[in-house]
C-alpha cells in the first residue's frame, strides 16, 4: 500500500525529528541506497522539497568534501527548519549508524567477527540491492530530459567505472561543459546572501570544528592529537565520498602508521556497510581500533569519538556555509546550466556505486580486468553467493513488484538472512 502524501505544510521540529529519525535508521547501503530513501521521503511521500530543490541539492553536495548522502540530510534539514533543522536531520542520519559501529567495534575487539550479525546485514545488503535500482531509475528520469544530459551521464558512468578517473575531474569537467553550453543572462533569483553572514558562520563552524582539537594539542594528547589532526585532513580530501578516499585511507593507516591491518581495515569496511548512515563512518572503527591497540578500552572510546567529531563537524561547515548560495545560484542560468550537467553526471556515479555494491554482496571474490587504459570490474562467477541473490530477488519482487513498505523489505530480508545463518 503506497504511503499517504502529508501536507508540505507539516514541517514542524517533531515532525522533522520523525522523518530523519526513520532515515537515520533505514540507511543502509551507501550513497546510492541512502539518496533513494531520502527521496522517497521528502519529495515522493512528503512534497518536503520539490524535484528541483532535491536534485540541486544534490549535485551541490556531490561537489563538497564528505559524505554527500550526510550533507543532503543536513542541507533539507536547514531548508525546512534554518539551522536547527539542518542539526536535527544531519545528526540523526548520523547517530544511529554511530551507535551500531561502537557497538560492532567493541565485539570487535573483544571477540573478533561474529558470523550471525554477518548473516543478519546479509540480507539487509541484498535488500539495499533492489532499493538502488528503484533510485536509480527514478532519479534518471527526472535528472536526465535531454540527449546531452545521457551523454553526460554516459560519459561519467564510463570515466569513473572503466578509466578510473577522479571524482572531483569529472564533476569539474561536466560543470565547466555545463557552464559554457548555457545562456549567459541572468534571471531573476534570489538576492546574493551577505557576506558577512558567511564569514560569521564559517568563523563558528571552524572553531566547532578545531577548537577541540587545539585543547588536546594543549593538553599533550598526544595519541588523540594525531587522531584529530589526520582525520580533520581526511574530512577536507574526500571528495567523492567515502569509496573516493578509502585506499588513501587505507595506506596511511595500515602502511604509514601502523594502527590496523589490512585485514582489521577491510573488516571495518564490510561492518560501516552493513550499518545505517553514511560508509565514512568506517573511520569510527579506526579511531576506535587504533586507540584500543595503543594503550586499550579507554583510549578506544576516546579516540572513537574524536574521529567521529572531526568527521562530522566539517560538513556542518559546508553546509551552512553553502546553503544559502543555492538559490542565488538557480537565478543564474550558467550556474544552473553546471548544476544541472553536474546532476546528470552525478547519475553516472550512482550507477558506478550501485554496481560497485552490487557486486560486492553478490559476490565473494571481484577483481579487474585491465585492458590498456580500461580497468574493468570483473567478478568471480565462482563465488557467486547464492543466498545473497535469492534474498535481491525476494526484495525486488516485494519492493518493485508489490510495492510493500521499504521497512517492511528491509526487516523481512534481514531476518531471512538470519534465519539461513542459524540453519548453515
Amino acid at each position: 500500500m503506497a504511503e499517504a502524501i502529508i501536507s508540505p505544510a507539516d514541517r514542524t521540529m517533531p515532525a522533522l525529528f520523525r522523518v530523519f529519525g526513520r532515515i537515520g535508521l533505514m540507511s543502509f547501503g551507501g550513497p546510492a541506497a541512502q539518496i533513494a530513501l531520502m527521496h522517497r521521503e521528502l519529495v515522493d511521500a512528503r512534497g518536503w522539497l520539490t524535484e528541483a530543490e532535491y536534485l540541486r541539492a544534490l549535485s551541490f553536495c556531490m561537489l563538497l568534501p564528505g559524505p554527500e548522502a550526510m550533507q543532503l540530510a543536513t542541507y533539507a534539514g536547514w531548508r525546512l527548519r534554518g539551522v536547527p533543522g539542518g542539526l536535527t536531520a544531519g545528526l540523526l542520519f548520523v547517530l544511529p549508524g554511530a551507535a551500531v559501529v561502537l557497538a560492532l567495534s567493541l565485539t570487535y575487539a573483544f571477540l573478533g567477527t561474529v558470523p550471525l550479525v554477518a548473516a543478519l546485514f546479509l540480507g539487509v545488503k541484498a535488500a539495499v540491492i533492489a532499493i538502488v535500482l528503484e533510485a536509480l531509475v527514478k532519479v534518471s528520469k527526472r535528472a536526465l530530459k535531454s540527449r546531452a544530459a545521457y551523454a553526460v551521464a554516459g560519459l561519467s558512468f564510463l570515466g569513473i567505472f572503466a578509466l578510473g578517473l577522479p571524482f572531483p575531474l569529472i564533476v569539474a569537467a561536466a560543470g565547466l561543459w555545463g557552464f559554457w553550453t548555457s545562456p549567459g543572462i541572468n534571471g531573476i533569483g534570489a538576492t546574493r546572501p551577505d557576506f558577512g553572514q558567511l564569514a560569521r558562520t564559517v568563523a563558528v563552524w571552524a572553531a566547532i570544528w578545531l577548537l577541540p582539537v587545539l585543547a588536546l594539542w594543549a593538553a599533550g594528547a598526544r595519541f588523540l592529537t594525531e587522531i584529530a589532526l589526520f582525520f580533520s585532513k581526511l574530512a577536507v580530501v574526500t571528495f567523492g565520498g567515502a569509496y573516493a578516499v578509502l585506499a588513501y585511507m587505507t595506506q596511511e593507516v595500515v602502511q604509514d602508521r601502523h594502527w590496523l591491518t589490512t585485514a582489521q581495515m577491510i573488516d571495518g569496511l564490510g561492518l560501516a556497510e552493513t550499518t545505517p548512515g553514511p560508509l565514512i563512518l568506517v573511520t569510527e572503527f579506526v579511531g576506535f581500533l587504533a586507540g584500543f591497540r595503543e594503550a586499550g578500552l579507554g583510549l578506544a572510546l576516546a579516540a572513537g569519538a574524536v574521529t567521529l567529531w572531526v568527521t562530522f563537524a566539517p560538513c556542518f561547515l559546508w553546509i551552512f556555509a553553502g546553503a544559502p548560495y543555492l538559490d542565488w545560484i538557480a537565478g543564474r542560468p550558467r550556474l544552473t546550466g553546471a548544476l544541472s550537467a553536474i546532476t546528470a553526471a552525478v547519475v553516472g556515479v550512482i550507477l558506478n556505486l550501485s554496481i560497485w555494491f552490487g557486486l560486492h554482496t553478490l559476490f565473494g571474490s571481484v577483481g579487474r580486468i585491465e585492458a590498456g587504459p580500461l580497468s574493468l570490474a570483473a567478478p568471480d562467477l565462482g563465488s557467486l553467493d547464492p543466498l545473497a541473490a535469492a534474498l535481491a530477488l525476494v526484495s525486488a519482487a516485494l519492493l518493485l513488484g508489490l510495492h510493500w513498505p521499504l521497512f517492511r523489505v528491509l526487516a523481512i530480508s534481514a531476518f531471512l538472512g538470519l534465519g539461513f545463518g542459524l540453519l548453515s
